[in-house]
Parts: C-alpha cells; sequence; structure tokens
C-alpha cells in the first residue's frame, strides 16, 4: 500500500476563474508546483479528485478535460520532475446538469467516490493519506472516505466549524511545514 495527497483541483492547485476546462484558462497558483514536487519527494502519490460538473452543463466535454489534464501532467513532468498519479473527476450535477449527467451519483463530493476508486486503483492506503480542498464538500469526502489528515485552504487561515480533524491552511504548499 502506499501514500497519496489528495487534491482538489480549482481552489487548490489552481486559481479558480470559473469552469476552467482549457490550458489557456488554467493557471497555477503561487508555489503549487513546487509543493507538488516536495509532497512527491517525501512519497505521496499526487491525486487530483475534482468535481467537474461544467461537463455535465454542457460548458466543455470529457475530451477537454483529458486533454487540459494531459497538459497539467506534461508541465509537471517536464518543468518539475512531477508524475501525476491520477486525476479523477465527477461530471455529474443533481440539479444543473444535462441528460445522463443529471444525477445524484456516488463520486460528487461531498460522496467519497473518487477517494475510493482511486484508492482502489492505485492501492492506496487512504487511512495514511492526506487530503487537500478548499470547499466543506472536500472535507466531507475525504471524511466519510476515511482520509487520515485533512487540510483546508482557507485564505483567513480559519475554518469554519469544521472539527478538530481539519487543519487549517493558507495554500498548498502550507502543508509541507505540517508533514
Amino acid at each position: 500500500m502506499t501514500v497519496a495527497a489528495f487534491l482538489d483541483r480549482d481552489g487548490v492547485i489552481n486559481f479558480d476563474h470559473g469552469y476552467v476546462s482549457s490550458w489557456d484558462q488554467f493557471e497555477f497558483m503561487p508555489g503549487v508546483p513546487e509543493a507538488l514536487h516536495g509532497l512527491a519527494q517525501v512519497g505521496y502519490q499526487l491525486v487530483i479528485v475534482s468535481n467537474q460538473s461544467g461537463i455535465g452543463r454542457g460548458f466543455y466535454t470529457e475530451t477537454d478535460l483529458r486533454q487540459l489534464n494531459r497538459q497539467i501532467n506534461g508541465y509537471l513532468k517536464t518543468a518539475f520532475d512531477i508524475q501525476m498519479a491520477g486525476f479523477y473527476h465527477c461530471p455529474h450535477h443533481p440539479t444543473e446538469a444535462r441528460g445522463a449527467f443529471l444525477v445524484q451519483c456516488e463520486c460528487r463530493k461531498p460522496a467519497p467516490g473518487m477517494i475510493l476508486q482511486a484508492s482502489q486503483d492505485l492501492g492506496i492506503d487512504v487511512s495514511a493519506s492526506l487530503l487537500v480542498g478548499d470547499k466543506d464538500s472536500d472535507i466531507q469526502a475525504g471524511r466519510t472516505a476515511g482520509v487520515g489528515r485533512l487540510f483546508k485552504v482557507s485564505p483567513s487561515r480559519a475554518c469554519d466549524d469544521e472539527g478538530s480533524d481539519v487543519e487549517s491552511i493558507s495554500a498548498l504548499p502550507d502543508v509541507l511545514s505540517r508533514l
């Protein structure tokens, strides 16, 4: 079994400009590639777990997202020698999506489905892993999946009433000082 850093994408890895679906819209937050490199250096597999209801809403396609994920991975590999272990996404939304995407599913956070699937696919020990998110739904998904350490990106460094199991950080790079 291996350990992972489960990472939300928009608001943790990159600035959330709203339905980011192409490389020209994607902008890493300060220090994130270096922080990813640091996490990988200490033994964490890097796994993105991201709600992507823009697919279900018809704003972009699964192909668009796969292309962006390839570009993110390629950039990180070339510039920082980082290999992402996996990209997991949920295209569904229970009220705002279209057609087959209009469902209450087990993969959309706060449900733990993406984390559990990645753990099964990659042989991850969830209880020894960590999760970094910026929304309550990220934290709830991690908690439900049994992730060992939960970090919430909160610019004010004060979480809402999250509980004692959540560590508040101002940005992803702060995780490294807590390990």
